[in-house]
């Protein structure tokens, strides 16, 4: 049986840090971005729910992929296990916009 691979992908978006787990990441598609698929949400059948998990799961509801500009990504990591995917108020995140980076600067011919 194959190993199932577990991606933990925390990047930025509108000043909130965003974890996810995903079975599937990659840099295919578009250039200058990072794919994600197969997004994993705790599957926990219990009476506690997590309201910043839940609202990740219907943020997320519908979504084959996600493409993540690759200067918003803050880490990538390969987790044994999925953990609770969640939402944090970066600290100033708000007041700050960050200016845009060009991933691609061309030489001089």
């Amino acid at each position: 049986m194959p190993a199932r691979h577990i991606y933990k992908v925390i990047f930025m978006y509108q000043g909130k840090l965003y974890e996810v787990y995903a079975r599937k990441v990659s840099q295919d598609g578009f250039w200058g971005f990072i794919e994600i698929e197969q997004m994993v949400f705790g599957e926990r059948g219990g009476v506690v729910v997590d309201p910043g998990e839940e609202r990740l799961k219907t943020e997320f509801e519908g979504v084959k992929k996600s493409f993540i500009p690759m200067h918003s990504v803050v880490r990538i990591d390969e987790v044994a296990r999925e953990g609770t995917a969640k939402i944090t108020a970066v600290e100033g995140g708000a007041n700050v916009t960050p200016f845009p980076v060009p991933l691609y600067t061309p030489g001089k011919k």
